[in-house]
């Protein structure tokens, strides 16, 4: 039997200046809150190129879970079983997902979430996948914004109004992705006035080094 030879997603190349690489913003809500088990009921994101927002970009999926949605998730994105029984399987949108990821550049907010969950979407793609990250809750830190050696993660919402945003719909997908773009925006523009010429991979390094997994 012939082995499944997975094609790997593409990175981009990240030794330009950060406004040339594109980057796939993403925010996911979940089943739960166990990382190894629990998987996706909804997935937004927006893509940001040439250092702008590209709203026409914008993808919002609604996904029918194979298990049911814990009481502490549901607390806190709001969606119940029942109101995605008419919503596709993550079989069915998996490609989907998959061709926002490849080619860019992930953004997420405590992105190790993001990351962890994204797995399966690739695996059932029949893909493999080491993306670069950035993580706007590492960047917060790096930039002092954030305290750092709380062991806690800024809270998206605290930080766009600490920077003078103003949130989209808090705890949806698509408008946490949505919120997270304009906090990437206004850290790297910050990040980019002490470091002129700050190129993608200086920012995927800034952001590993202040993550706190």
């Amino acid at each position: 039997m012939t082995a499944l030879v997975r094609t790997a997603l593409r990175v981009p190349d990240l030794d330009v200046p950060w406004r040339q690489v594109d980057y796939c913003v993403v925010d996911v809500e979940t089943t739960g809150l166990d990382l190894r088990h629990d998987t996706l009921v909804s997935f937004g994101s927006v893509l940001v190129r040439s250092g702008r927002i590209v709203l026409r970009s914008r993808v919002d999926i609604d996904i029918r879970p194979d298990r049911r949605i814990g009481v502490s998730a549901m607390t806190v994105h709001g969606l119940r079983h029942e109101d995605l029984e008419t919503a596709p399987p993550l079989a069915d949108v998996a490609g989907r997902i998959v061709s926002e990821l490849d080619g860019r550049v992930l953004v997420a907010h405590a992105a190790w979430i993001e990351r962890a969950i994204l797995r399966e979407p690739v695996r059932l793609a029949g893909r493999r996948w080491r993306p670069a990250v950035v993580d706007t809750a590492a960047l917060l830190r790096a930039t002092g914004v954030a305290p750092s050696g709380t062991g806690h993660e800024p809270d998206l919402e605290w930080s766009a109004e600490t920077l003078g945003l103003s949130p989209h719909s808090t705890h949806h997908a698509l408008g946490d992705a949505l919120t997270t773009a304009e906090v990437l925006l206004v850290l790297a523009a910050r990040l980019e006035r002490d470091q002129p010429g700050l190129t993608a991979r200086s920012l995927v390094k800034i952001s590993r080094a202040h993550t706190l997994t």
